[in-house]
């Protein structure tokens, strides 16, 4: 087998990850445990509840646990394998330095040499080019207390207003929609509300391979009844057993939506007095629909007409409903625009906020609710408080023993960011569990502007392939190895538990940003001894804001199989409670610290709120030069940029390497059969992967799968237009042309060597 000192960059894209498991090494998990540990997966944002075996300091296995409400035991393919990266030789023990000298690039030095030499940079950055010319990024699969803790290092320690994460590339399409429609960015009902509704509409989400234990509530459901409605230009697993499917062009959700609110309309299946009582804008947005009858949205979507019509009266007749969506109609340049027109359909059928009543976003990353809701976000604080609110700045401003006016503003999304460098507005860069050169789209451009920054530190566990970019590297914590809170996709605050301790030189994240702050001589409000200290002060942060935490302990977490938010520890009178969370949102009297009592939605009258959500097509539409449709996502197996998921062998073994999804008729077009080689691509560039010939695609789609690097990346050829409120890259829609090809000279090498 080649080594990873022979490869080519391509091949440690491909292959690097993968060396214990090819090497034939195995975990022995036939021995005993020393103890039982009850936390959660490391991966999507269900975070299912789990038990790990522990053997020594390592995680040996798994078993399930019964009792925690969401999962009841339940896991897929990756949850249960998630313990098998625990140990991987992969794992990053020591901090490196960048060395050209050396075959593999890096050399090990001690940990506290590397944060002096970071210290030392960031002084000399900002101290020729100013606070801001330093800028961070973070991640969504982080504990809260960490994600809180990133925030206020880069507004606090290094004082700039450059910060942003992640989660900018999942769900900030929906967190905007949802604060715009009901005043609040957040699931509005518990997962155990889906079995009870008659109807259940999903939009853009693969849910079967991407949030799989969601599937085992929506065909509880079904078996009592329900119908099932699937918007997707893929018939996705779940499909199959729905009762509709809707195989939309891509990127034509708010044209759907508005042509079964104009049916809606048409037929009188409207909740009147909800929408009298309980909203604002509705003849605007019913003035907005009034063209788009059947026949014209059927020729925008690609949907037959007598399938939206036989959708709108399922949705329009039933009793009780609940619709969810996910990154299928959010990672658009109008994602906004979709999510507000699938709000517009259950606003005006009164179905939210009652049992089996309600509307859900379905969380891609581990804590990608958590992880915007306290402060690493471009333009948010603690609390899900706005940066550029005084009074909201000087409530963080007191408790972090600032002044109002040292507290930055605003700064820019993840890829503005990185724009920030071509310009030279930006010349060092902290990243911290996040994987851009693989996960933001057209990653020629990404690559560029990573090698141009003088000085780019990355914290991680394993070597991704953007720590292959850095000049410092800082080994830090897997989810396993510190303790922590979490928020599910349903709202639920959950506790991670330790099990074992870091390896070698690798710390608890929190202790390398505290480190860095004290080594640059800014140690205050950067001295907490512990997440527990540090949930502490995120707690009195987040009281009397939307995302309330305040009346959220450890012990509550645990012994009650965690907290919903908002959670206030005293009520309007400011008198002690123990309160016992919010499961579903928008329920008469339930806790809001906004309408206060005026009506149950986030805003100061408490209703919701109907937005105009006109439709317009792609940034980038097919034509004569490139005349195919691209959209991209997950499998089953793998998670993100693939960085933990890649190095678990039976995963890999499931799904090995990215594969192109197209429909026979244009097979058949360009005399392709089943696993050739194809070649797509876009304006920006090329992509040669094989291929799968399937029918459960639309003709005018191709689908490639987004987890893997180097020469596998999708993201070389997808486009970086972005949605002008939330910022969210367009991955879903860029026009490509295909081709038959060779298979490439980089996999004929391996083969030849292995």
């Amino acid at each position: 087998m080649v080594t990873e000192a022979q490869m080519t960059p391509e091949l440690l894209a491909k292959f690097g990850p993968l060396r214990a498991y090819q090497s034939g090494e195995r975990l022995d998990t036939s021995v005993d445990p020393d103890r039982i540990v009850k936390t959660h997966c490391c991966f999507c944002g269900q975070q299912c509840g789990i038990q790990l075996k522990v053997k020594g300091n390592s995680v040996i296995g798994f078993e399930p646990w019964t009792d925690f409400p969401f999962n009841k035991g339940m896991l897929c393919p990756k949850g249960i394998r998630r313990y098998l990266q625990n140990s991987h030789h992969d794992r990053l023990t020591a901090a490196h330095f960048r060395d050209p000298t050396r075959p593999d690039g890096f050399r090990a030095v001690p940990y506290t040499n590397a944060i002096a030499r970071v210290a030392s940079e960031i002084q000399r950055i900002q101290s020729t080019y100013g606070n801001d010319a330093f800028g961070v990024l973070g991640g969504a699969s982080m504990t809260t207390e960490k994600c809180y803790l990133l925030g206020k290092f880069a507004r606090v320690c290094l004082k700039t207003r450059y910060i942003d994460y992640n989660g900018r590339l999942c769900m900030v399409s929906a967190g905007v929609g949802n604060k715009k429609a009901f005043g609040i960015d957040r699931a509005g009902n518990p997962t155990s509300d889906i079995p009870l509704a008659d109807v259940i509409w999903i939009g853009g989400a693969n849910v079967a391979e991407c949030a799989p234990i969601t599937t085992s509530y929506i065909w509880e459901a079904r078996e009592n009844g329900a119908r099932i409605i699937n918007v997707d230009p893929r018939i996705t697993p779940l499909a199959r057993t729905c009762d509709l499917v809707l195989p939309i062009k891509p990127g034509r959700d708010a044209a759907l939506y508005a042509g079964i609110l104009h049916l809606m309309i048409e037929n009188d299946w409207l909740d009147h007095d909800f929408i009298e009582n309980h909203t604002v804008g509705f003849d605007v947005v019913a003035a907005s629909v009034k063209d788009w009858n059947p026949r014209k949205t059927a020729e925008v979507t690609g949907i037959a007409e007598k399938a939206i019509r036989q959708a709108a009266e399922w949705w329009g007749t039933a009793k009780t409903s609940y619709l969810m969506h996910a990154r299928g109609m959010e990672q658009h340049s109008h994602g906004v625009i979709n999510v507000l027109s699938a709000i517009n359909i259950v606003l005006a059928s009164g179905r939210i906020g009652r049992p089996g009543c309600g509307y859900s976003t379905i969380t891609g990353q581990g804590n990608g609710q958590g992880g915007r809701e306290h402060g690493q976000k471009a333009d948010q604080l603690p609390g899900a408080r706005d940066i550029e609110n005084p009074e909201h700045r000087k409530h963080i401003a007191a408790i972090w023993d600032i002044r109002e006016e040292e507290l930055p503003h605003a700064g820019v999304d993840c890829y503005e960011l990185l724009r920030k460098v071509e310009t030279g507005e930006i010349r060092g860069l902290l990243c911290w569990s996040f994987n851009p050169f693989v996960s933001l789209p057209d990653s020629d451009f990404v690559r560029r502007m990573l090698e141009k920054l003088e000085f780019f530190v990355c914290i991680d566990f394993f070597l991704s392939e953007t720590c292959r970019f850095a000049d410092v590297i800082l080994p830090g914590s897997q989810h396993e190895e510190d303790e922590g809170t979490v928020c599910s996709t349903e709202g639920r605050v959950i506790k991670i538990n330790k099990a074992v301790d870091p390896p070698g030189d690798a710390k608890p994240d929190w202790r390398i940003l505290q480190d860095i702050a004290q080594a640059l001589g800014r140690e205050h409000g950067f001295t907490f001894e512990n997440p527990r200290a540090i949930f502490e002060e995120l707690r009195r942060a987040s009281a009397g804001g939307i995302a309330d935490y305040s009346g959220i302990t450890y012990e509550k977490i645990e012994s009650r199989y965690g907290v919903f938010w908002p959670c206030p520890a005293t009520d309007r009178d400011g008198k002690p409670i123990d309160h016992p969370g919010t499961p579903r949102l928008f329920e008469p009297g339930s806790w809001n610290p906004v309408a206060k009592g005026a009506g149950p939605f986030y805003f100061p009258d408490g209703k919701a709120h109907f937005n105009v959500a006109s439709y317009a097509p792609p940034t980038e539409d097919v034509d004569a030069d490139y005349p195919v449709i691209l959209t991209t996502g997950r499998t089953v197996n793998m998670f993100l940029s693939g960085n933990q998921t890649r190095r678990i062998g039976p995963l890999v073994d499931q799904y090995p390497d990215p594969l192109l999804e197209l429909h026979p008729v244009l097979a058949q077009k360009h005399g392709i059969v089943d696993k050739d080689w194809v070649t797509v691509e876009s304006r920006r560039g090329a992509l040669t992967v094989q291929c799968q010939v399937v029918t459960t695609i639309r003709p005018d789609v191709v689908f490639v799968p987004y987890h893997w690097g180097g020469a596998k990346s999708v993201n070389r050829v997808t486009i970086s237009a972005q949605d002008p409120i939330s910022k969210i890259p367009e991955y879903k829609v860029c026009a490509v042309r295909i081709c038959k090809a060779e298979e490439p000279e980089y996999t004929k090498r391996l083969e030849s060597q292995q």
